[in-house]
């Protein structure tokens, strides 16, 4: 008989847990708490991020039907779906927020050699937005239209390992743009931004930090040339200019330089004008980098459609933070798991392998291995003819 570990469990032993607990003695999470922990809530959630549940019922069903393994998993109480539902609106989401971030100061170690498709030694992050739609009578407290509710998750992506280093969860009305003042500008480091984050003031103030961004230019950007560089017109580069802000407001708000490239896709015959205040790179690796801006859409696509972030388990503001932040801490869990067991294949086919077997004893090396065994050839000689 195989005593080994459940590979649930062999996955969450990667939970730094002290961590855990100074996060959930932070905010006073388990006051007056008897039996359901935040450890517990914790593990009920990842259960049903890794194994796709559709409702709090569906978890109940599910751990209950497992119920002698439910102390091998980690889960030191009864799994009821009032407790759950209770816990997910009561116990402060700052808890699953902080925790998150720890996992993530994790990760981002074990990628920091991760090729991204530019060849550059510095840190380069794309940073976007998405919104998840919701119901108006559902959810009150996320007004996006007059009809409609949302939130929206700005993602600051970091593009060794697509690891998300920022995440802010608001409702559907915060422009995108207001983020920009959240963030603490990491000297030396590329930030790929769309269009929509054009604000001259808030890009002056990453300029100042040190940091360099890259920026889709609108139609109306009012600029004048100082100096134009020559360029490989057979790469699609246009021109390679120096230029000075002359709008009223925008030449006040980004008094310096600024590089304005434009480009001809060869792909799509478009032409896209960048701005940044990089002015050592080559041309056309300044478009590379915009083009990986690409992998945090990307994202979004892939855990909208793999982790549990469209359908949520409670209505309340506290239980949808709750539960995206304990997705994001699954992925990011899912992402240091690969890299210290260096599991071939890729995050969604771990994914999908683990959902059928958390309750299996398989070492997760041997699990993973016999997954990618290829096929062996059968003497087709030794086969029955389906067909004279």
């Amino acid at each position: 008989m195989n005593h080994g570990k459940l590979v649930f469990a062999q996955v969450m032993q990667h939970l730094p847990q002290t961590t855990f607990h100074r996060c959930v003695a932070r905010y006073r999470g388990e006051r007056r708490v008897q039996s359901f922990s935040c450890l517990d809530q914790f593990l009920c959630m990842a259960f049903a991020q890794l194994t796709f549940r559709e409702s709090l019922r569906d978890i109940e069903g599910c751990l209950r039907a497992q119920r002698p393994k439910l102390y091998h998993l980690g889960i030191r109480s009864t799994v009821s779906r009032n407790t759950l539902a209770n816990a997910n609106a009561v116990r402060d989401w700052r808890i699953f927020a902080d925790f998150a971030q720890s996992l993530i100061g994790i990760a981002r170690p074990l990628y920091v050699d991760e090729p991204f498709g530019v060849d550059l030694k510095d840190t380069v992050y794309a940073l976007d937005a998405t919104t998840i739609d919701l119901c108006l009578s559902v959810f009150p407290w996320a007004p996006f239209q007059s009809t409609k509710a949302a939130i929206r998750l700005h993602t600051l992506l970091d593009l060794r390992g697509n690891i998300p280093t920022f995440i802010h969860i608001s409702d559907g009305k915060l422009h995108e743009v207001s983020v920009l003042d959240q963030l603490l500008p990491e000297p030396g480091a590329f930030y790929i931004l769309d269009r929509g984050f054009i604000d001259f003031a808030r890009l002056y103030r990453f300029h100042l930090a040190g940091s360099f961004f890259v920026i889709r230019a609108k139609s109306n950007t009012k600029a004048q040339r100082r100096y134009s560089l020559h360029v490989d017109r057979s790469t699609g580069l246009r021109c390679d200019q120096t230029i000075f802000l002359t709008g009223v407001y925008s030449a006040q708000d980004y008094p310096a330089p600024l590089r304005r490239i434009r480009f001809r896709d060869p792909a799509t015959a478009k032409t896209l004008i960048f701005l940044t205040n990089n002015f050592t790179l080559p041309a056309i690796t300044i478009t590379e980098l915009y083009r990986c801006r690409w992998q945090v859409e990307l994202f979004f696509k892939w855990i909208k459609q793999h982790l549990r972030i469209k359908a949520f388990f409670g209505t309340s503001e506290n239980a949808v933070k709750s539960q995206i932040w304990i997705a994001v801490s699954v992925y990011v869990l899912v992402a240091i798991v690969k890299k210290r067991h260096k599991l071939p294949g890729s995050l969604y086919q771990i994914l999908q392998i683990l959902s059928l077997t958390v309750f299996e004893r398989t070492p997760l090396h041997q699990l993973f291995s016999q997954a990618w065994i290829d096929d062996v050839d059968i003497d087709s000689a030794k086969q029955l003819s389906l067909f004279n």
